[in-house]
């Protein structure tokens, strides 16, 4: 089988990413001309069309996509190559992969990874943020090491992984200086009328739960704003569009970051963190270091 050239390569991977030939040609230095060459050459080596024309620019064909996953992938150790000859190292450092489910907050996932940072041995890890099916199918096929949930496998999913609970924090409920001026009183009556900001649906299965308990404590909220992100929905809570709730266990870095204040706690209220596996017996050392100190790392 005759080698693939690494600069059809290049010439592929800038236009997948420029979504045109000209501005692939622009940011290449070459001529569109050049590029077109090139590419019919890759295409015709593969045997496979790896783009389609879409409006005055070109969109990937289903296999363009599996290219670009592997260009990615080979550029990306090229980097490392580089890096690893300019530090004079005959080490090349351990890769891993992790997924980490959106909704989870942020600083969740770095006390739970930065046991595994700190172990023996030189470690690069490489963080993927996605909703979780979508990790679930990358962590079945081994592209990934581990998944960083704030729930269990959802039942029904066929997929061969096993959860890991790493621990437990209730519920903390937040909000603006500005929105506690507009809506006082003691919590939780203060919520009665006021906006609310909630994950999706498809974000967390706690939205449920708190909506529930809502109905239970007669508290009739206004849902001004949904995210599929916790920062984002974090960040919106910072500037007083809407109470929002979080871990307790972090209620001290949400409200020194985003200048709110922690107005209750929900014991009724419980939200878990998992480690998820391809593998029931854990054996990646990353991974036992952070199921093994995911205790300390959550409520140090």
């Amino acid at each position: 089988m005759k080698r693939l050239n690494y600069k059809h390569l290049q010439y592929f991977h800038a236009v997948a990413e420029e979504g045109s030939v000209h501005a692939a040609a622009r940011r290449l230095n070459v001529t569109p001309q050049t590029i077109s060459g090139q590419l019919r050459l890759l295409e015709d080596q593969l045997g496979n069309q790896l783009f389609a024309k879409a409006g005055r620019g070109l969109e990937l064909t289903d296999a363009g996509r599996v290219v670009l996953d592997y260009t990615r992938e080979m550029f990306r150790l090229g980097d490392e190559l580089q890096e690893v000859m300019h530090q004079g190292t005959a080490e090349r450092p351990a890769e891993f992969r992790v997924g980490i489910v959106d909704a989870l907050p942020k600083s969740i996932a770095h006390r739970l990874l930065t046991p595994a940072l700190t172990g023996p041995g030189r470690m690069r890890i490489i963080c993927h943020e996605e909703q979780m099916p979508v990790l679930l199918g990358e962590l079945a096929v081994h592209r990934l090491d581990l998944v960083l949930a704030d729930s269990p496998i959802p039942s029904g999913m066929n997929v061969r992984c096993f959860n890991h609970l790493l621990g437990r924090s209730p519920l903390a409920c937040f909000a603006a200086p500005s929105l506690l001026q507009e809506y006082p009183g003691s919590f939780p009556a203060c919520l009665h009328d006021a906006p609310l900001l909630l994950p999706t649906d498809n974000a967390s299965g706690l939205r449920t739960e708190l909506l529930s308990w809502l109905n239970r404590m007669q508290l009739s909220v206004r849902i001004s704003g949904e995210f599929d992100d916790s920062a984002l929905l974090q960040a919106f809570g910072s500037e007083g569009h809407g109470f929002f709730f979080a871990p307790s266990a972090i209620r001290d870095e949400i409200c020194h970051q985003f200048g709110v204040h922690c107005i209750g706690e929900v014991e009724d209220l419980v939200q878990e963190f998992y480690a998820i596996s391809a593998e029931r017996k854990i054996s990646h050392q990353a991974v036992r270091e952070i199921t093994d100190k995911a205790t300390d790392t959550l409520f140090s």
